[in-house]
């Protein structure tokens, strides 16, 4: 019978800006258990709220006692689950996503975003949330529904990488960014060490497509996923689908090029499924794929390259 793990947030359970295979695990869990995961606000001291009443206790811990890796993210886990080996998929079912908090941060920072020539001054913003009503308010008058997710989702990288960034997404996993990826939706991930050392967190209380400026309304958040252990399926490169559409991804620091890879991985997703030959994928992608910019401010590009189930059963 499958086991609710649960893990809280603190010096001993989060690690900041990177993956890394030789971190221990914080939890061990079964194939098929479920975990509900409490994860901090991206971020540096100075993103934090101004009142500092309004900030877990426990991140000012966090920033005090554990290690500053290359990137920002403030990342709970890993956690390992029996039974996964390199070479197998991590299947992971997103069941529900809360915000823990009633306020979150967006920030323009100078040399980064997509328009970097255009907006060289720092300007950091802090946005009261609406819980009840699930909105933001914005500085200008504006209110802005919540949706909200977690950008990062990923398992520890190859072994030969050692410790890398928690910036940039990779063929771990890691920081997709991706709105698409809300409760409902199954994320597959590659497993490169034994357990898969699966971490989560950067939560985001909503964000366009693209996430130009740089950052999205970053926020704390609570996540549960059921993580499943899949021998049978290899990938080389991580997948998705939601309730509506298989999903297939692209990244690299050439948006182009992400493209590319999102449409191969498509065709290739499609001949699997499917049995299409390749150019007649390749024909059903110009026909039905829908190609996404899940974001441009990851040091990787992303493409996400979406096709409605429907299609497959017509």
């Amino acid at each position: 019978m499958s086991k609710h793990h649960e893990v809280l947030f603190s010096p001993e359970t989060v690690h900041i800006g990177f993956y890394d295979p030789a971190l221990p695990p914080v939890l061990r869990m079964d194939s098929g258990d479920r975990v509900t995961i409490h994860c901090l606000p991206a971020g540096e001291p100075a993103d934090m709220h101004p009142d500092r009443s309004k900030v877990f206790p426990e991140q000012w811990e966090v920033y005090e006692q554990c290690e500053q890796g290359p990137g920002p993210h403030l990342l709970t886990g890993p956690v390992y689950v029996n039974g996964a080996e390199p070479g197998d998929t991590l299947e992971v079912r997103i069941l529900e996503y809360k915000l823990n908090q009633d306020w979150g941060w967006n920030l323009i920072l100078p040399l980064f975003g997509t328009l970097p020539e255009d907006f060289p001054n720092l300007r950091r913003l802090h946005i009261p949330l609406d819980l009840e009503a699930m909105v933001a308010e914005l500085p200008w008058g504006m209110k802005i529904p919540l949706r909200p997710f977690m950008g990062e989702l990923g398992v520890a990288p190859p072994p030969s990488y050692g410790r890398i960034s928690s910036f940039e997404p990779r063929e771990h996993g890691g920081n997709f960014d991706n709105k698409d990826l809300l409760p409902g939706a199954t994320v597959y991930l590659p497993v490169w060490n034994e357990g898969a050392l699966f971490s989560a967190g950067d939560g985001h209380a909503v964000q366009g497509h693209g996430e130009v400026c740089l950052t999205a309304i970053e926020c704390g958040m609570v996540g549960t996923f059921e993580l499943i252990v899949r021998k049978d399926l290899h990938l080389k490169f991580p997948r998705a689908e939601t309730p509506t559409h298989h999903m297939t991804m692209g990244l690299n620091e050439d948006l182009d090029d992400a493209a590319k890879q999102a449409v191969r991985e498509m065709i290739a997703l499609l001949g699997e499924i499917s049995g299409l030959s390749a150019e007649d994928a390749y024909t059903l992608c110009s026909l039905a794929v829908d190609l996404h910019v899940t974001e441009t401010v990851g040091g990787n590009k992303g493409i996400h390259a979406m096709l409605p189930k429907s299609i497959l059963n017509s």
